[in-house]
């Protein structure tokens, strides 16, 4: 039987690997928003397993606003990347520096 402690230390791990990857890469950009999305998915996977656990649907109507702002991110940080590519034939986080006016 799966319980509410499998959930946590599933999702616990996830956000951990996110922050892993945040720390570890900060060259590529694409690298960064997927380690961003893999937090923000350990974050609904606590807020989905405790609405089921606590019989609340709240937590689950919660997660499609979440889903909603990381697909407008994931949108937005792509379409980023593509002019920041097109400008420097480079996605490294430092030639963005450069951008500043």
């Amino acid at each position: 039987m799966i319980n509410l402690s499998h959930f946590l230390i599933l999702a616990a791990l996830l956000f951990m690997i996110g922050i892993v990857g945040i720390f570890l890469n900060r060259k590529n950009i694409i690298i960064l928003l997927m380690a961003i999305e893999l937090m923000l998915l350990a974050v609904n996977m606590n807020f989905i397993a405790f609405s089921y656990y606590l019989g609340d649907i709240a937590g689950q109507i919660f997660v499609f606003f979440i889903l909603t702002v990381a697909a407008a991110e994931a949108a937005i940080g792509l379409a980023i990347i593509i002019i920041v590519f097109r400008n420097n034939r480079s996605i490294d986080v430092e030639d963005i520096n450069r951008l500043k006016g």
